[in-house]
């Protein structure tokens, strides 16, 4: 019996681990059109360190639905470490975090009307510029 157990554990772990490096390998982060952004800015646009792209104000939104592989690959962040440090920065600095959309769809749709947005989906659709 124990020997069945250790045998399945580990295997249960390999699979685990790489369903979560697919899953953050299908984040693509973009932006409005009026900005570029490179991939070394994400991570400061996301925790509101870079504010601004030339004189545009930058605005973070979240993927509800891509929020875990985002954080894993873009941020090296867990979920509760990025939203303690929102909270301070919200208290301390009186930023605003970024809007939380729940899909796809509502992400693309705010990257393209919203100037200086920036955003991540599963796949980059026209009208917006993907981060490279």
């Amino acid at each position: 019996m124990k020997s069945t157990y250790f045998r399945f554990f580990p295997a249960v772990l390999l699979a685990l681990s790489l369903s979560q490096f697919a899953y953050a390998a299908d984040v693509v982060v973009i932006s409005n059109s009026s900005i570029i952004i490179s991939a070394g800015e994400v991570k400061d646009v996301f925790l509101g360190e870079k504010q601004f792209a030339g004189s545009t104000k930058l605005i973070p939104v979240d993927n509800a639905a891509l929020q875990a592989g985002f954080l894993t690959k873009y941020m090296n962040l867990s979920s509760d470490k990025y939203n303690s440090m929102w909270t301070k920065k919200s208290f301390r600095d009186g930023l605003t975090p970024p809007a939380v959309k729940q899909n796809d769809a509502e992400v693309i749709e705010y990257v393209k009307r919203t100037p200086g947005a920036v955003g991540y989906v599963s796949a980059a659709p026209s009208g917006v510029n993907p981060v490279k």
